[in-house]
């Protein structure tokens, strides 16, 4: 835990994270539970997601956040179980779904739906079905996980997830206008380029030597970010420090240019 937090500073505050199964929302589920808060982690990983919750005190339940009626009666769940409404929506599932970059004539339908059934309309459906309790409660916050894809090309070359994740700004941007009067506040984090999950460790040890120096070199800190770097982001737009932030994207990429 490297944010200078009490250990207590959520205490007594309901969390919800999804996309909790590794990387980033692994990161952001634990550093919340670290600091006191009741946390409600899901993923379509349900091992991940148990393992997330090792030595952690958090409440897991496996769901595929890409139907709607069960991502919908999830946060009516942890609603219910919490008997409050969340105080801290954390929306982080997202991918390209194991696709590659290639030609937009050779993209089918099912593979364009797909990524934004998971990276924007997951992210519509927790909020949709969060706000209510949220509206009546006059405060809550939401934090959306998009991309340094959000407000640039991506790297991917996969046109969806570059599309989807201006997407998830421009719904950020548009639900902390509409959120904003009732007190809840909607940001998004923007990752660079972070050494999450194994493959990408695979991805990076497998460059050559002039390759890694060659993306280092567009990075002002001239390394790699790591989860609890997105963590720590999506703690400060949840804690009272960001009380007066709505509506912002934070790019956590190390000076990426």
């Amino acid at each position: 835990m490297t944010f200078p937090f009490r250990d207590d500073a959520f205490a007594g505050q309901v969390v919800a994270v999804t996309g909790a199964a590794m990387g980033f929302g692994r990161c952001i589920a634990r550093s919340f539970s670290a600091l006191g808060a009741k946390v409600y982690a899901t993923d379509i990983n349900a091992a991940g997601l148990a393992e997330t919750a090792e030595g952690h005190a958090m409440v897991t339940l496996p769901i595929d956040l890409t139907d709607r009626a069960a991502a919908a009666a999830w946060i009516a769940t942890v609603e219910t179980e919490a008997g409050q409404a969340i105080d801290v929506l954390v929306n982080n599932a997202g991918g390209m779904m194991g696709q590659k970059g290639r030609p937009i004539e050779e993209v089918p339908d099912e593979d364009w739906d797909a990524i934004f059934a998971l990276n924007v309309d997951a992210a519509f459906v927790t909020i949709r079905a969060a706000a209510p309790k949220m509206k009546a409660a006059r405060k809550g916050c939401i934090v959306n996980i998009s991309s340094g894809a959000a407000f640039r090309p991506s790297r991917t070359r996969i046109q969806a997830y570059c599309s989807s994740k201006h997407a998830v700004l421009g719904l950020t941007r548009q639900m902390a206008m509409e959120l904003g009067p009732f007190g809840i506040t909607v940001n998004t984090v923007a990752p660079g380029l972070v050494m999450t999950d194994g493959d990408k460790q695979g991805t990076w040890d497998g460059m050559s030597e002039s390759r890694k120096e060659h993306v280092l070199g567009g990075i002002a800190l001239g390394k790699l970010g790591a989860p609890q770097d997105i963590a720590d982001a999506t703690l400060f737009f949840a804690s009272p420090l960001a009380r007066f932030v709505s509506g912002q994207m934070l790019p956590v990429n190390g000076g990426s240019f």
